[in-house]
């Protein structure tokens, strides 16, 4: 008995790709994403996955640029609310810090540095850019630029450090939550974050 494939448009096999490519981040870490395992994941093959990605490198550089741009998106509505009054910064630390650690942005950032792939790295470091200079456009007074440094590289931190560095000297798993938190609270309040609109 022979399986018969559904056809999908390549727009909805990249999708799939892209979606099984996630779920097996999540579930078994960056080493695990490669085009034989998304290929089996979604009934499709290698070469199907190879024509679309070139290689595994492409499909994890094309998953980091999504999770970038869903993350960013979430973001910067949650930034909007936060001048408008209607969210607080710790709305803007839980997204961030999520999509690092819950999310496997920072799994797959640290594998992609350790294998070589540097360049893959790019995406997202280009739409974070994007973001930050989309939100900080006609606000030059707000530390846009330096705020969102420190929140994505405590994040980083961490996701791949923080709940064992945290244990071992005895603090809250949330602490470096809670100290992000702080801190973007005292740059909002210092520069009346919360009145621009």
């Amino acid at each position: 008995m022979s399986i018969v494939r559904k056809r999908l448009t390549p727009e909805q096999s990249r999708t799939a790709a892209l979606q099984a490519a996630r779920e097996i981040l999540i579930e078994a870490g960056p080493q695990a994403v490669t085009l034989k395992a998304v290929a089996g994941r979604i009934g499709r093959t290698h070469a199907n996955l190879l024509h679309h990605f070139g290689s595994a490198s492409g499909l994890q550089r094309e998953l980091a640029r999504t999770l970038a741009e869903n993350v960013c998106t979430s973001i910067g509505a949650v930034v909007l609310k936060a001048r408008a009054g209607e969210s607080e910064p710790r709305e803007i630390v839980d997204l961030t810090f999520d999509a690092f650690d819950k999310e496997g942005a920072g799994a797959l950032a640290s594998w992609m540095i350790l294998t070589g792939n540097e360049d893959a790295l790019n995406p997202i470091v280009e739409t974070i850019h994007n973001l930050v200079d989309q939100l900080g456009e006609g606000h030059d007074d707000l530390p846009m630029h330096k705020d969102t440094l420190g929140l994505v590289l405590w994040a980083m931190g961490d996701a791949l450090l923080g709940g064992a560095l945290a244990k071992s000297l005895g603090l809250p798993r949330e602490t470096a939550r809670d100290m992000a938190t702080e801190q973007l609270s005292a740059s909002r309040a210092s520069y009346g974050f919360a009145n621009d609109q």
